[in-house]
């Protein structure tokens, strides 16, 4: 699996890891947990914890409005 997680997103600089700005929803998963976040921005981010830690493996592009 690949990380995207930089040191804050691309699109506003909100910091990685930081506490997400609002959580969507969080699942158990074979692997750990899988939390779902939106950022500052409106980003939406898939962040993986287990063994090795947090980080980000998907991220949008910010909303629009």
């Amino acid at each position: 699996m690949t990380s995207t997680t930089g040191t804050a997103c691309p699109h506003c600089g909100w910091p990685d890891r930081a506490e997400p700005y609002r959580v969507v929803s969080r699942h158990p998963t074979a692997h750990g947990h899988t939390t779902w976040v939106r950022c500052a921005c409106g980003s939406l981010q898939a962040r993986l914890t287990d063994g090795r830690g947090t980080r980000v493996v998907s991220r949008s592009c910010p909303t629009r409005g």
